[in-house]
């Protein structure tokens, strides 16, 4: 008896939608450190917030993470995920430092259920298989725990997948909250612009909780 083949979790999205202007090795772009901040003060604030209001004080996963964390405190315990091994040197909150590519394996290097939540700041929109990478935070997150995606529109274009690129904030906030939606094991999404009505950077949250 023939089985029927998996559903593919990103029929609908245009095609070259997740392709990049630059589709060389990611290794390659980030291969120098940037030890600067891609949102200024007030949206870095504005973020801060919102990961004390969802906890991130346990056992925290930083996914696409750098020289700094854009939490308000130390967790008791910090994972930063990345891809410049300095970047992560430099992040004085870090308790371990893991160098990944998620575009060339998204699965995490994690066992199941070891993390009480996640963050990714201002990287979301460079996930080219972003669908399985919040398969994986499904899996290494404990029942109920938030993973929250934080953005504004300040990107490195070449590398930002060619939807996001092609689109607005609005179109952004529901894209984030798809990949929630299609991905395994996740409750409803939140969405939020957390510093409406200021000057300077946008800040958006999107963020959810994996089923209990």
């Amino acid at each position: 008896m023939a089985h029927e083949a998996p559903p593919n979790r990103y029929t609908g999205f245009p095609d070259g939608f997740f392709s990049r202007m630059d589709e060389s090795p990611d290794a390659n772009f980030y291969l120098e450190p940037r030890l600067v901040t891609h949102i200024d003060e007030a949206a870095i604030e504005a973020v801060q917030v919102c990961y004390d209001e969802l906890a991130m004080h346990g056992e925290i996963l930083d996914l696409c993470s750098s020289w700094t964390s854009h939490l308000a405190r130390r967790p008791a315990r910090l994972v930063v995920l990345g891809m410049n091994e300095h970047e992560l040197d430099c992040n004085e909150f870090a308790h371990e430092r893991v160098v990944h590519d998620l575009n060339v394996t998204p699965q995490l290097p994690f066992a199941d259920a070891c993390f009480d939540g996640a963050v990714c700041t201002v990287s979301v929109d460079y996930l080219s298989r972003p669908i399985e990478v919040f398969d994986e935070l499904a899996r290494v997150l404990r029942p109920g725990a938030p993973f929250a995606c934080t953005f504004s529109n300040r990107c490195f274009p070449t590398k930002v997948i060619r939807g996001w690129m092609a689109s607005d904030d609005a179109f952004h906030l529901e894209l984030v909250a798809e990949y929630f939606r299609r991905a395994t094991g996740w409750e409803q999404p939140r969405m939020e612009h957390r510093n409406a009505g200021r000057s300077g950077d946008p800040l958006y949250a999107v963020w959810a909780r994996t089923e209990r």
